[in-house]
């Protein structure tokens, strides 16, 4: 019921630890990722993050680092960050994953799916992030591969 999602993947020419380190690491935000204006807190599980996106530059967003599980040979590495409203009534939930391709690179992808009954109503004023997510994409990919 009005539930809206927007992902991106890749396949970086880099081993999942790096890249793992740099999606953990919040002060490092500021070297690659150019979809992120500001990025405060520590991203670490059950501590609150402040993000401002350049989406919209003027709204901070408090997000929850609800998981946090580093990659492995045999298992991905996810993070989960969600903010929300009471009750459900909105939710946007972002997982990340980054899964070892077994060959010195790894699988990366990154989803939001916003929903709850409000949902419909909320997403009509997000402005559409599809761009946003591959420049985020793009940034990790490059800054993992140097």
């Amino acid at each position: 019921m009005g539930a809206r999602s927007y992902a991106v993947e890749r396949l970086i020419d880099a081993p999942a630890h790096t890249v793992w380190r740099l999606l953990t690491d919040a002060g490092s935000y500021d070297d690659w990722n150019d979809a992120v204006l500001s990025i405060e807190g520590p991203i670490e599980v059950g501590r609150k993050i402040k993000v401002v996106s350049v989406l919209d530059p003027k709204r901070t967003f408090t997000l929850k680092v609800n998981q946090m599980t580093a990659p492995s040979a045999s298992t991905p590495g996810i993070m989960i960050w969600s903010d929300g409203m009471p009750l459900g009534l909105f939710t946007g939930v972002r997982t990340y994953t980054v899964r070892s391709v077994g060959d010195g690179s790894c699988h990366f992808s990154m989803v939001e799916v916003f929903s709850g009954p409000m949902a419909g109503l909320i997403t009509k004023a997000i402005p559409d992030m599809t761009d946003s997510f591959d420049q985020f994409a793009d940034g990790l990919a490059v800054a993992a591969e140097r």
